[in-house]
């Protein structure tokens, strides 16, 4: 059914059909915001917790705690600033490639920290260190095609090396030895499924953004 005309007004003239409104553009995220900001204190406090990590020879229960206090804090920034960004629409660019950045620095500063004192096997920090620089490299592969946001998968492995990382920063005794082992020996697994994954995510984003070049 078609829709009925315009009633003329008086002296046989037509209303002319209201305008659209304009809808207002959206307002840009400014770089510099809140989110961000906690993202770039995660990597300061990352020299500090080296400092205090290696202080006293890496053995004195004080500076241990320090270090795990500052460790501590520096990965709950990472639950805030992403949590942050969502809530108040603060999400940017800078802030998807600089949030993950700034956990490897962190988690790589602590894994390679305990394997100098020799308390973390070289080849669990290698592993995770081919990873996650393999998938900072991999972010610059295809970054000119999209920016892959971090996973549930990615998430969870974050999570798993993080608690796996204050269990063995502690001055726990040798019989809780167990359970930092264990929780290691899941980071890893996590490590390897979501590098997998994350591989197979910028292949295809790189193939999609090559094939709309080629047909543009």
């Amino acid at each position: 059914m078609s829709a009925a005309p315009s009633e003329p007004a008086e002296g046989g003239t037509e209303v002319p059909p209201p305008r659209p409104v304009a809808q207002p553009e959206p307002t840009p995220v400014p770089t510099l915001n809140v989110a961000n900001l906690l993202t770039l204190s995660r990597l300061v406090l990352v020299p500090l917790f080296i400092a205090a990590l290696f202080a006293g020879d890496g053995t004195e229960t004080f500076w241990r705690a320090t270090a795990t206090a500052l460790f501590a804090v520096a990965s709950f920034t990472d639950q805030v600033d992403g949590w942050v960004a969502r809530k108040y629409g603060l999400i940017t660019d800078f802030g998807k490639i600089a949030d993950p950045i700034a956990d490897k620095a962190l988690i790589g500063a602590a894994l390679v920290g305990l394997s100098v004192l020799g308390e973390l096997a070289w080849w669990v920090t290698i592993v995770i260190a081919v990873r996650e620089i393999g998938v900072t490299l991999l972010r610059f592969w295809v970054i000119r095609h999209g920016v892959i946001p971090a996973s549930r998968g990615g998430k969870a492995k974050t999570m798993a090396q993080i608690a796996a990382i204050t269990v063995y920063l502690l001055p726990l005794p040798a019989s809780a030895n167990f359970v930092g082992w264990a929780l290691m020996g899941l980071a890893l697994v996590l490590t390897v499924v979501t590098g997998v994954d994350y591989l197979v995510r910028a292949l295809k984003l790189r193939a999609l953004g090559d094939r709309a070049g080629t047909t543009s």
